[in-house]
Protein backbone atom coordinates (compact mmCIF):
# COMPACT_ATOMS: atom_id res chain seq x y z
CA UNK A 1 0.00 0.00 0.00
CA UNK A 2 1.47 3.36 -1.04
CA UNK A 3 1.09 6.11 1.55
CA UNK A 4 -0.18 9.52 0.49
CA UNK A 5 3.08 11.25 1.50
CA UNK A 6 5.37 9.22 -0.77
CA UNK A 7 5.26 11.39 -3.89
CA UNK A 8 5.48 14.64 -1.92
CA UNK A 9 8.58 13.42 -0.07
CA UNK A 10 10.21 12.36 -3.35
CA UNK A 11 9.62 15.85 -4.77
CA UNK A 12 10.94 17.65 -1.71
CA UNK A 13 14.03 15.45 -1.37
CA UNK A 14 15.37 17.12 -4.50
CA UNK A 15 15.63 20.39 -2.56
CA UNK A 16 16.47 19.58 1.08
CA UNK A 17 16.84 16.84 3.64
CA UNK A 18 13.51 15.33 4.74
CA UNK A 19 12.74 14.50 8.37
CA UNK A 20 9.90 12.00 8.72
CA UNK A 21 8.54 11.69 12.25
CA UNK A 22 5.50 9.98 13.71
CA UNK A 23 4.31 7.30 16.11
CA UNK A 24 6.10 3.98 16.40
CA UNK A 25 4.76 1.50 13.79
CA UNK A 26 2.85 4.14 11.83
CA UNK A 27 4.74 2.97 8.72
CA UNK A 28 7.80 5.25 8.62
CA UNK A 29 10.36 2.50 7.92
CA UNK A 30 8.12 0.88 5.31
CA UNK A 31 7.62 4.25 3.59
CA UNK A 32 11.36 5.02 3.73
CA UNK A 33 12.21 1.69 2.11
CA UNK A 34 9.54 2.23 -0.56
CA UNK A 35 11.11 5.61 -1.33
CA UNK A 36 14.57 4.00 -1.50
CA UNK A 37 13.41 1.86 -4.44
CA UNK A 38 13.20 5.04 -6.51
CA UNK A 39 16.98 5.46 -6.22
CA UNK A 40 19.77 3.52 -7.93
CA UNK A 41 21.53 2.99 -4.59
CA UNK A 42 20.50 3.56 -0.98
CA UNK A 43 21.64 2.68 2.53
CA UNK A 44 19.40 2.22 5.57
CA UNK A 45 21.07 2.80 8.96
CA UNK A 46 19.19 2.32 12.23
CA UNK A 47 20.73 3.85 15.34
CA UNK A 48 19.24 1.03 17.45
CA UNK A 49 21.43 -1.49 15.56
CA UNK A 50 24.99 -1.73 16.96
CA UNK A 51 26.64 -2.32 13.56
CA UNK A 52 24.69 0.54 11.97
CA UNK A 53 25.63 2.73 14.92
CA UNK A 54 29.33 2.05 14.25
CA UNK A 55 28.89 3.08 10.60
CA UNK A 56 27.06 6.23 11.67
CA UNK A 57 29.72 7.30 14.15
CA UNK A 58 32.49 6.77 11.57
CA UNK A 59 30.38 8.08 8.64
CA UNK A 60 31.57 4.93 6.90
CA UNK A 61 28.96 4.62 4.17
CA UNK A 62 30.04 4.53 0.50
CA UNK A 63 30.35 8.05 -0.91
CA UNK A 64 28.51 6.91 -4.06
CA UNK A 65 25.24 6.10 -2.23
CA UNK A 66 22.40 8.21 -3.66
CA UNK A 67 20.05 8.01 -0.66
CA UNK A 68 20.98 7.78 3.02
CA UNK A 69 18.21 6.77 5.43
CA UNK A 70 18.91 7.47 9.12
CA UNK A 71 16.37 5.81 11.44
CA UNK A 72 15.98 6.77 15.14
CA UNK A 73 18.96 9.12 14.81
CA UNK A 74 17.42 11.45 17.44
CA UNK A 75 18.74 9.00 20.06
CA UNK A 76 22.31 10.01 19.17
CA UNK A 77 23.84 12.70 21.42
CA UNK A 78 23.91 16.07 19.62
CA UNK A 79 22.13 14.51 16.65
CA UNK A 80 21.22 17.84 15.06
CA UNK A 81 24.84 18.95 14.91
CA UNK A 82 25.73 15.53 13.48
CA UNK A 83 23.11 15.86 10.72
CA UNK A 84 24.20 19.42 9.98
CA UNK A 85 27.77 18.22 9.48
CA UNK A 86 26.73 15.33 7.23
CA UNK A 87 24.36 17.50 5.19
CA UNK A 88 26.82 20.36 4.72
CA UNK A 89 29.66 18.09 3.52
CA UNK A 90 27.81 15.49 1.43
CA UNK A 91 28.05 15.31 -2.38
CA UNK A 92 25.34 17.38 -4.07
CA UNK A 93 23.69 14.31 -5.63
CA UNK A 94 23.32 12.55 -2.27
CA UNK A 95 19.93 12.81 -0.52
CA UNK A 96 19.12 12.28 3.16
CA UNK A 97 15.92 10.93 4.72
CA UNK A 98 15.70 10.94 8.53
CA UNK A 99 13.00 8.98 10.38
CA UNK A 100 12.16 8.84 14.07
CA UNK A 101 9.38 8.00 16.51
CA UNK A 102 9.76 11.11 18.68
CA UNK A 103 8.54 14.63 17.99
CA UNK A 104 11.15 16.97 16.56
CA UNK A 105 9.78 19.82 18.69
CA UNK A 106 10.97 18.25 21.95
CA UNK A 107 14.58 18.74 20.91
CA UNK A 108 14.42 22.52 20.48
CA UNK A 109 16.83 22.95 23.36
CA UNK A 110 19.57 21.54 21.11
CA UNK A 111 19.37 24.68 18.99
CA UNK A 112 18.38 25.50 15.44
CA UNK A 113 21.47 24.09 13.74
CA UNK A 114 19.28 22.45 11.07
CA UNK A 115 17.36 25.62 10.21
CA UNK A 116 16.78 25.92 6.47
CA UNK A 117 18.14 22.46 5.72
CA UNK A 118 15.08 20.21 5.96
CA UNK A 119 11.40 19.68 5.29
CA UNK A 120 9.35 18.10 8.10
CA UNK A 121 6.72 15.46 7.36
CA UNK A 122 4.58 13.83 10.06
CA UNK A 123 3.43 10.31 9.17
CA UNK A 124 0.29 9.51 11.13
CA UNK A 125 -1.75 6.30 11.33
CA UNK A 126 -4.35 5.78 8.63
CA UNK A 127 -7.53 7.86 8.54
CA UNK A 128 -10.70 7.71 6.44
CA UNK A 129 -9.46 10.67 4.35
CA UNK A 130 -6.15 8.95 3.55
CA UNK A 131 -7.90 5.65 2.81
CA UNK A 132 -10.05 7.51 0.28
CA UNK A 133 -6.96 8.99 -1.38
CA UNK A 134 -4.99 5.73 -1.62
CA UNK A 135 -8.04 3.52 -2.34
CA UNK A 136 -8.03 1.33 0.78
CA UNK A 137 -11.36 -0.18 1.86
CA UNK A 138 -12.51 0.80 5.35
CA UNK A 139 -15.45 1.32 7.66
CA UNK A 140 -15.72 3.72 10.59
CA UNK A 141 -16.41 0.74 12.86
CA UNK A 142 -13.13 -0.83 11.76
CA UNK A 143 -11.28 2.33 12.83
CA UNK A 144 -13.10 2.33 16.17
CA UNK A 145 -12.32 -1.33 16.76
CA UNK A 146 -8.71 -1.46 15.54
CA UNK A 147 -7.40 2.10 15.30
CA UNK A 148 -5.54 3.33 12.24
CA UNK A 149 -2.09 1.79 12.65
CA UNK A 150 -1.46 -0.16 9.44
CA UNK A 151 -0.72 -3.62 10.88
CA UNK A 152 -3.81 -4.08 13.09
CA UNK A 153 -6.01 -2.14 10.68
CA UNK A 154 -5.14 -4.19 7.60
CA UNK A 155 -4.94 -7.66 9.14
CA UNK A 156 -7.87 -10.00 8.53
CA UNK A 157 -7.71 -11.55 12.00
CA UNK A 158 -9.02 -9.52 14.95
CA UNK A 159 -7.00 -11.70 17.36
CA UNK A 160 -3.82 -10.68 15.52
CA UNK A 161 -4.87 -7.04 15.89
CA UNK A 162 -5.41 -7.47 19.64
CA UNK A 163 -2.08 -9.28 19.98
CA UNK A 164 -0.33 -6.44 18.15
CA UNK A 165 -1.81 -3.90 20.59
CA UNK A 166 -0.63 -5.79 23.67
CA UNK A 167 2.92 -5.91 22.28
CA UNK A 168 2.67 -2.28 21.20
CA UNK A 169 1.74 -1.04 24.68
CA UNK A 170 4.53 -3.08 26.25
CA UNK A 171 7.16 -1.77 23.84
CA UNK A 172 5.98 1.82 24.27
CA UNK A 173 6.16 1.79 28.05
CA UNK A 174 9.19 -0.46 28.53
CA UNK A 175 11.43 0.56 25.65
CA UNK A 176 10.47 3.93 24.20
CA UNK A 177 9.88 5.69 27.51
CA UNK A 178 13.17 4.40 28.95
CA UNK A 179 15.04 5.36 25.76
CA UNK A 180 13.59 8.84 25.97
CA UNK A 181 14.17 9.54 29.65
CA UNK A 182 15.43 7.66 32.69
CA UNK A 183 12.14 6.98 34.49
CA UNK A 184 12.63 5.43 37.92
CA UNK A 185 9.01 4.46 38.51
CA UNK A 186 7.67 2.64 35.44
CA UNK A 187 4.62 1.47 37.39
CA UNK A 188 3.61 5.09 38.01
CA UNK A 189 3.81 6.15 34.36
CA UNK A 190 1.92 2.97 33.42
CA UNK A 191 -0.81 3.93 35.90
CA UNK A 192 -1.00 7.48 34.47
CA UNK A 193 -1.23 5.95 30.99
CA UNK A 194 -4.11 3.68 32.08
CA UNK A 195 -5.94 6.54 33.83
CA UNK A 196 -5.73 8.67 30.69
CA UNK A 197 -7.27 5.83 28.67
CA UNK A 198 -10.39 6.13 30.84
CA UNK A 199 -10.65 9.94 30.65
CA UNK A 200 -10.71 10.60 26.92
CA UNK A 201 -12.92 13.56 26.03
CA UNK A 202 -12.87 15.22 29.46
CA UNK A 203 -10.60 18.05 30.64
CA UNK A 204 -7.75 16.41 32.53
CA UNK A 205 -6.90 17.56 36.04
CA UNK A 206 -3.25 16.89 36.87
CA UNK A 207 -4.16 17.09 40.56
CA UNK A 208 -6.89 14.46 40.25
CA UNK A 209 -4.63 12.03 38.40
CA UNK A 210 -1.83 12.72 40.90
CA UNK A 211 -4.12 11.70 43.76
CA UNK A 212 -5.14 8.50 41.99
CA UNK A 213 -1.54 7.62 41.09
CA UNK A 214 -0.05 8.75 44.43
CA UNK A 215 2.49 11.05 42.76
CA UNK A 216 2.83 14.84 42.49
CA UNK A 217 0.90 16.93 39.91
CA UNK A 218 4.24 18.06 38.42
CA UNK A 219 5.24 14.41 37.91
CA UNK A 220 1.89 13.75 36.19
CA UNK A 221 2.52 16.72 33.89
CA UNK A 222 6.03 15.46 33.13
CA UNK A 223 4.77 11.94 32.32
CA UNK A 224 2.08 13.31 29.98
CA UNK A 225 4.71 15.44 28.23
CA UNK A 226 6.80 12.30 27.68
CA UNK A 227 3.79 10.37 26.32
CA UNK A 228 3.06 13.33 24.04
CA UNK A 229 6.66 13.60 22.85
CA UNK A 230 6.60 9.92 21.85
CA UNK A 231 3.37 10.30 19.84
CA UNK A 232 1.36 8.19 22.29
CA UNK A 233 -1.11 10.93 23.26
CA UNK A 234 -1.86 14.45 22.10
CA UNK A 235 -3.23 17.41 24.02
CA UNK A 236 -6.12 19.62 22.93
CA UNK A 237 -6.13 22.92 24.81
CA UNK A 238 -9.04 25.36 25.27
CA UNK A 239 -9.17 28.05 22.60
CA UNK A 240 -8.15 31.49 23.80
CA UNK A 241 -6.77 34.46 21.93
CA UNK A 242 -4.37 34.70 24.84
CA UNK A 243 -2.15 31.70 24.09
CA UNK A 244 -0.45 31.66 27.49
CA UNK A 245 -3.82 31.56 29.24
CA UNK A 246 -4.94 28.70 26.97
CA UNK A 247 -1.91 26.58 27.91
CA UNK A 248 -2.57 27.06 31.62
CA UNK A 249 -6.11 25.68 31.41
CA UNK A 250 -6.86 21.97 31.65
CA UNK A 251 -6.26 20.14 28.36
CA UNK A 252 -8.11 17.18 26.95
CA UNK A 253 -5.99 14.13 26.21
CA UNK A 254 -6.54 11.87 23.20
CA UNK A 255 -4.67 8.86 21.81
CA UNK A 256 -3.05 8.38 18.41
CA UNK A 257 -4.21 4.75 18.63
CA UNK A 258 -8.00 4.78 18.96
CA UNK A 259 -7.82 1.13 20.00
CA UNK A 260 -6.28 2.20 23.31
CA UNK A 261 -9.35 4.17 24.41
CA UNK A 262 -11.34 2.65 27.26
CA UNK A 263 -14.92 3.76 27.65
CA UNK A 264 -18.06 4.20 25.62
CA UNK A 265 -18.37 4.00 21.86
CA UNK A 266 -19.02 7.75 22.02
CA UNK A 267 -15.62 8.37 23.61
CA UNK A 268 -13.90 6.25 20.97
CA UNK A 269 -15.68 8.09 18.17
CA UNK A 270 -14.75 11.47 19.68
CA UNK A 271 -11.10 10.31 19.85
CA UNK A 272 -11.27 9.22 16.19
CA UNK A 273 -12.63 12.62 15.13
CA UNK A 274 -10.04 14.40 17.27
CA UNK A 275 -7.19 12.37 15.76
CA UNK A 276 -8.44 12.97 12.21
CA UNK A 277 -8.70 16.71 12.87
CA UNK A 278 -5.13 16.73 14.23
CA UNK A 279 -3.90 14.80 11.18
CA UNK A 280 -5.74 17.30 8.97
CA UNK A 281 -4.02 20.22 10.77
CA UNK A 282 -0.55 18.63 10.56
CA UNK A 283 -0.99 17.84 6.87
CA UNK A 284 -2.04 21.44 6.17
CA UNK A 285 1.25 22.57 7.73
CA UNK A 286 3.44 19.93 6.05
CA UNK A 287 2.00 20.15 2.53
CA UNK A 288 0.39 23.59 2.25
CA UNK A 289 2.45 25.62 4.77
CA UNK A 290 -0.79 26.63 6.53
CA UNK A 291 -0.66 26.65 10.32
CA UNK A 292 -3.95 25.27 11.68
CA UNK A 293 -4.36 24.54 15.38
CA UNK A 294 -6.79 22.25 17.19
CA UNK A 295 -8.59 23.32 20.38
CA UNK A 296 -11.85 22.97 22.25
CA UNK A 297 -14.22 25.63 23.67
CA UNK A 298 -15.22 25.89 27.33
CA UNK A 299 -16.76 28.76 29.32
CA UNK A 300 -17.06 29.31 33.07
CA UNK A 301 -20.74 28.43 32.65
CA UNK A 302 -19.64 24.99 31.33
CA UNK A 303 -20.76 25.66 27.77
CA UNK A 304 -18.51 23.39 25.72
CA UNK A 305 -17.81 22.45 22.10
CA UNK A 306 -15.62 19.43 21.45
CA UNK A 307 -13.24 20.84 18.84
CA UNK A 308 -12.23 24.10 17.20
CA UNK A 309 -10.02 24.49 14.14
CA UNK A 310 -8.25 27.84 14.38
CA UNK A 311 -5.86 29.78 12.18
CA UNK A 312 -4.03 33.04 12.93
CA UNK A 313 -5.71 33.05 16.36
CA UNK A 314 -9.19 33.06 14.80
CA UNK A 315 -11.73 30.25 14.92
CA UNK A 316 -12.36 28.77 11.47
CA UNK A 317 -14.74 25.93 12.34
CA UNK A 318 -16.57 24.58 15.40
CA UNK A 319 -17.08 20.81 15.57
CA UNK A 320 -19.35 19.00 18.01
CA UNK A 321 -19.19 15.19 18.05
CA UNK A 322 -22.10 12.88 18.84
CA UNK A 323 -22.49 9.15 18.53
CA UNK A 324 -26.22 9.17 17.71
CA UNK A 325 -27.84 12.39 19.01
CA UNK A 326 -28.75 14.41 15.91
CA UNK A 327 -30.42 17.31 17.79
CA UNK A 328 -28.07 20.29 17.70
CA UNK A 329 -26.08 20.74 20.87
CA UNK A 330 -27.19 23.95 22.69
CA UNK A 331 -23.57 24.98 23.33
CA UNK A 332 -22.74 24.63 19.64
CA UNK A 333 -25.76 26.75 18.79
CA UNK A 334 -24.73 29.36 21.40
CA UNK A 335 -21.15 29.71 20.12
CA UNK A 336 -22.25 29.68 16.48
CA UNK A 337 -24.69 32.55 17.07
CA UNK A 338 -22.22 34.50 19.21
CA UNK A 339 -19.21 34.28 16.90
CA UNK A 340 -20.84 33.55 13.51
CA UNK A 341 -18.25 30.83 12.95
CA UNK A 342 -18.99 27.96 10.52
CA UNK A 343 -20.22 25.07 12.67
CA UNK A 344 -20.86 21.38 12.21
CA UNK A 345 -22.27 18.60 14.35
CA UNK A 346 -20.69 15.28 13.39
CA UNK A 347 -22.90 12.27 14.17
CA UNK A 348 -21.76 8.69 13.72
CA UNK A 349 -25.24 7.17 13.49
CA UNK A 350 -27.24 9.56 11.32
CA UNK A 351 -29.95 8.71 8.83
CA UNK A 352 -30.37 12.10 7.17
CA UNK A 353 -27.99 15.03 6.93
CA UNK A 354 -29.36 18.56 7.15
CA UNK A 355 -28.55 22.22 7.72
CA UNK A 356 -30.36 23.94 10.57
CA UNK A 357 -29.85 27.65 11.27
CA UNK A 358 -26.64 27.49 9.22
CA UNK A 359 -25.28 24.61 11.35
CA UNK A 360 -24.47 21.46 9.40
CA UNK A 361 -25.50 18.10 10.84
CA UNK A 362 -23.36 15.60 8.96
CA UNK A 363 -22.78 11.86 9.04
CA UNK A 364 -19.48 10.97 10.69
CA UNK A 365 -17.96 9.04 7.81
CA UNK A 366 -18.75 11.78 5.31
CA UNK A 367 -17.17 14.43 7.51
CA UNK A 368 -13.98 12.44 8.17
CA UNK A 369 -13.35 11.56 4.54
CA UNK A 370 -13.77 15.25 3.59
CA UNK A 371 -10.71 16.29 5.64
CA UNK A 372 -7.41 17.04 3.92
CA UNK A 373 -5.70 13.80 4.99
Amino acid sequence: MERFQQQSILRKKKKKMVILSGPRQAGKTTLAKAISKQFTSSMYLNYDNSEDRRILFKEAWPSSVELLIFDEIHKMPKWKNYLKGVYDTKPEFQKILVTGSARLEVFKQVGDSLAGRYFLHRLMPLSPAECEKVHVNYTIDRFLERGGFPEPFLTQDLIDADRWRLQYIDSLLREDVLDFENIQNLNAIRLVFDLLRERVGSPVSYTSIAQDAAISPNTVKKYIQILEALYIVFRVTPFSRNIARSLLKEPKIYFFDIGLVKGSSGARFENLVGFCLLKHALAKADYQAKIVSLHYLLTKEKKEVDFVLARDNHMEKLIEVKHSDHSINPSLRYFHEKYQTPSVQVVKELKRERVENQIEVIQGGNFLKSLYL
